[in-house]
């Protein structure tokens, strides 16, 4: 036994507890030794007059003061001269070990001289019977692996002592070792201390053992200890991975140095795109810090192989059989399931009907809609074509140069992305998606109503009804009659939203995968902004109060919409324009809406978007329609009496959500920020229903779930066939106004095309570039409108919400104006060269609109005799579209994007890109994710009471 120990006790005032009652536990465990400690030296970190009564009283034979932010290596460094006897043995404040733990530490080193460090085992402080580290080992890699933590201590592992390494508290070292070794490396930064130490002992040639019967008790809170807790946990990866990216640069060999500093930006940007799979968004800038930090401290490392070096006597071949295998790791990962946890129930697509009703619902679209499907491009209402090629698509949704305007230069909308997204999947006729996206519609709005209903109900039925109930919603069928494409595919990927962001706060899959959703959503229906930050601020204020986790991924469902749509903030800002971030993207279209009337908001209450709610007065020639809104009455009411239901706290949140979404379609109504030229187009409020739709499905069948209506068996299915019933009915009109060949065009808006909106000669011309534009006169009696249209078509995804919101006439548009006005008056001078310079090689004289009178047709044609005598315009011909002429002799292609814009577009796409990927790879689910998912209840909220 040796003959003398002396005790270093680091000491600083910080950690959840008092520092005080740590330290008096300690200092007494040590007066209780049964073999005593020789010489104390208490190292105190910080003043802190509690500490420094109890160091004074605890008859060490020194104190040493430091600075509080000193790390446990500098404060035994700062004690290492003041040692005496033959070992020393390394305590925190918080380390109080057992009477008898010093003489079996020291007798071990007693009994095998070529031991140099012997470790306890660590315990935790108010439960003893709970290992915290007993052994730590590494991986072929360097990852760091505890052999034993957060087992209960049944003495399954007392026969253990060979091991690679051991926590540095409580380690009992020899005098000579610690000397010769240089004591605790610095650089580690907290991290990996003892198992460094021992490490080096072992490469000079001494051993290391574990003492299980010597324990001590850690509260894990002091100088000693890693940081604990989720608050922390930055700063404990931060530690971690410090330490594990310095002793591959120490332990390397030399020729291999240089590589590994060489390839840690590389692999920290690998492991950065890791840390986010597996859902460990907070690794990310910790493992970045570490790596520069490890990185920008060559000294550190020639110091510490210096002293691996000096000390060195064996080679690493002896560390290699303590090392952690792969297959050994795999076992302990495998084994980290816990097989007792709660496991949800099953989703039950198929077995609970939920494939078989949506099944049903594509063939009741297809007989519906069998039509389109020998259509090539859907037009009519909000419907334009796409462009011919996958790239063009993907350039219109871009910043740059806009496809319509004379030089307008600005963001793209963030719905052309999703044109783009859509067109991509049928990159040989993008066109041709619109129209499969038109026949699968009602399928799709069933399956996501079935998932979304998974969120408020166990019930096989009421699923199927949720499901239903969602595609008939009113809102949805008018925007698949009128010919809404962001109308549609909000309501398409709204129940996808609520399915993931109702348990965005449980882990970071479901948060990923709503930030990508929300951002769809709102490119869909910038309307619904204010609604969502509200509905936002509310789910962060319940999460942070009664949940207590989880707010971070709650604020990151935010953090992909504000990097995508900062660009049209900041344009719109720029024009002293905000209300034009509200416009509906796509083509201006004024269908028909409801008014802003009592009648009007009437008709909103009950969920339809239209004056003619749900296309029953064209249905019945003019019928009598008061009765239409009366069939969403079993719908509201069954809402309403889900907050009288055991589960009201779901039902309560639901119908905050409700109202956020009337409120937004009320608010809508009448409000116009966007112009079809000189006519304003007012908001579509049907965003607004669809949201307060969803919430008051889902609340019904909460109501039908686990309310009154739900407490008799039989009740349930006569509520459930009511409701839908009334759905039914109220969608006749709408569903089968695609098959009424006599009335198609009155009822439906949906046509045949066009392939594109200008004349077949300019299409073929344009079809593969962008670069030659068209100039488009329409003569009014109100004056002469004017547009330029890039390429072979206006498109859905070239249309812009900034020309289309703007309050006044940029510079371009005055050029413009004044081309167009030369080109129709004959004393002016010619204006076709400058048509030519700007790129402009065909000018088109719209076909007059039925129903214009005297003046509008006077206009027309003198504008067409000015365009006859021009010397370099070369008249092609009527044509559909109306009098095209050609300019003859060169016409300079469009300027491309260049200088400062072009570098701007980069930084854009690339930061809109970075953000959605990173939002990506946190919704790709991993099997830890799944895990944690199979632990937690589908269903949302409490649920007691609830029927199955």
């Amino acid at each position: 036994m040796p003959a003398r120990v002396h005790a270093i006790l680091v000491v600083r005032p910080e950690g959840r507890t008092p520092a005080a009652l740590h330290l008096k536990r300690t200092l007494a465990a040590l007066d209780a030794q049964v073999r005593p400690v020789d010489a104390l030296t208490i190292v105190l970190c910080g003043a802190d007059a509690a500490l420094t009564e109890l160091a004074a009283a605890s008859g060490a034979e020194g104190v040493i003061t430091a600075p509080v932010g000193t790390p446990f290596a500098r404060a035994t460094a700062l004690a290492t001269p003041r040692l005496t006897g033959d070992a020393v043995w390394l305590l925190a404040q918080d380390t109080a070990p057992d009477p008898d733990a010093l003489q079996r530490l020291a007798g071990a080193l007693e009994l095998s001289p070529s031991l140099a460090i012997s470790a306890p085992k660590l315990v935790k402080w108010d439960d003893p019977g709970e290992i915290v580290s007993l052994g730590i080992s590494v991986t072929r890699y360097g990852r760091t692996v505890e052999l034993a933590a957060g087992e209960l201590d049944q003495g399954q592992h007392d026969g253990d002592a060979d091991v690679l390494g051991a926590d540095v508290r409580g380690l009992l070292v020899r005098r000579d070792t610690w000397r010769a070794l240089g004591g605790l490396d610095p650089a580690l930064g907290g991290a990996d201390e003892g198992l460094d130490l021992c490490i080096r002992a072992r490469l000079a040639a001494d051993r290391v053992s574990l003492v299980p019967a010597a324990r001590i008790a850690v509260a894990g809170d002091g100088v000693a200890a890693m940081a604990k807790g989720r608050r922390r946990a930055r700063r404990r990866a931060f530690a971690q991975r410090q330490a594990e990216l310095h002793r591959r640069l120490t332990y390397s060999p030399a020729p291999a140095v240089l590589f590994h500093w060489l390839s840690f930006l590389p692999l920290a940007l690998w492991r950065s795109v890791l840390h986010l799979v597996t859902k460990a968004p907070h690794r990310v800038m910790p493992e970045w810090g570490a790596t520069l930090l490890v990185m920008l401290r060559p000294a550190a490392v020639a110091r510490a192989r210096r002293r691996i070096r000096t000390t060195r006597g064996v080679g690493w071949s002896r560390i290699a059989p303590l090392r952690i295998t792969r297959g050994e790791m795999r076992l302990r990962l495998d084994g980290d399931g816990d097989t007792t946890a709660p496991v949800r129930s099953e989703l039950r697509f198929f077995t609970g009907g939920g494939a078989w009703v949506v099944l049903g619902a594509l063939a009741v679209s297809a007989a519906l809609f069998s039509r389109l499907l020998a259509w090539p491009v859907l037009g009519g209402g909000g419907l334009l074509p796409l462009r011919a090629t996958v790239s063009q698509l993907w350039e219109d949704a871009g910043w740059g140069l806009r496809p319509l305007g004379l030089d307008a230069t600005g963001p793209a909308d963030p719905f052309a992305s999703l044109v783009a997204l859509l067109g991509s999947l049928s990159p040989g006729d993008p066109s041709r998606a619109f129209v499969v996206l038109w026949v699968l519609a009602l399928p799709l709005a069933v399956l996501g109503g079935w998932f979304a209903a998974t969120r408020v109900t166990e019930s096989a039925l009421l699923r199927i009804v949720v499901a239903i109930a969602w595609a008939l919603a009113p809102t949805f069928l008018a925007a698949l009659v009128e010919g809404r494409p962001a109308a549609v595919l909000l309501h398409l990927l709204l129940p996808w939203l609520f399915f993931s962001a109702s348990v965005a706060h449980r882990s970071w899959a479901p948060a990923g995968a709503a930030s990508i959703l929300l951002v769809a959503v709102l490119a869909c229906a910038p309307s619904l902004a204010p609604a969502t930050v509200v509905l936002w601020s509310a789910g962060l204020i319940v999460v942070a109060l009664v949940a207590g986790r989880g707010t971070a991924r709650v604020i990151w469902l935010l953090i992909p919409s504000a990097v995508v749509f900062a660009p049209l903030v900041w344009t719109q800002l720029r024009a002293g324009n905000p209300w034009g971030l509200l416009a509906d993207p796509g083509l201006p279209y004024a269908g028909d809406e409801v008014g802003a009337d009592p009648l009007g908001r009437a008709l909103l209450a009950a969920g339809f978007p239209t004056a003619d709610p749900g296309g029953w007065s064209l249905f019945t020639d003019g019928g009598p329609v008061w009765w239409v809104g009366l069939l969403a009455a079993p719908l509201a009411v069954l809402a309403v009496l889900s907050v009288l239901t055991p589960r009201w706290i779901t039902a309560s949140a639901l119908i905050v959500v409700a109202a956020t979404g009337i409120a937004t379609a009320f608010a809508a109504v009448g409000v116009a920020v966007s112009f079809d030229h000189a006519e304003p187009v007012a908001l579509w409020p049907g965003s607004g229903l669809s949201l307060a739709w969803l919430a008051v499905v889902c609340a019904a069948a909460v109501a039908l779930d686990a309310g009154v209506v739900g407490r008799a068996h039989a009740l349930r299915p006569i509520g459930a066939l009511v409701l839908l019933l009334a759905l039914t009915v109220s969608a006749v009109p709408a569903l089968t106004a695609q098959t009424d060949l006599a009335a198609d065009q009155a009822r439906s808006r949906l046509t045949n095309g066009p392939t594109s909106t200008l004349p077949a000669f300019v299409a073929a011309e344009g079809r593969g570039s962008t670069a030659i534009g068209t100039i488009v006169l329409d003569p009014r009696a109100d004056g002469l409108r004017v547009d330029v249209v890039w390429g072979g078509s206006a498109t859905l995804g070239g249309q812009s919400t900034v020309l289309a919101t703007r309050t006044e006439a940029t510079p371009g548009d005055r050029e413009l104006a004044e081309i167009a006005a030369d080109l129709v008056t004959l004393s002016s001078d010619d204006a076709v060269s400058r048509l030519a310079a700007r790129g402009i090689g065909f000018v088109l004289l719209e076909t007059a609109p039925d129903g214009q009178g005297e003046i509008a047709r006077g206009n027309r044609l003198s504008a067409g005799t000015a365009l006859d005598q021009r010397d370099r315009l070369d008249a092609v011909g009527a044509t559909a579209r109306g009098d095209l002429w050609r300019v003859t002799g060169e016409v300079q292609p469009r300027a491309a994007l260049g200088g400062d814009d072009a570098v701007i577009a980069r930084v854009i796409a690339l930061s809109a890109l970075a953000v959605l990927v990173i939002a990506l790879l946190l919704a790709v689910p991993t099997a830890a994710s799944r895990r944690v998912a199979r632990r937690t209840p589908r269903v949302v909220g409490p649920t007691p009471g609830a029927h199955r």
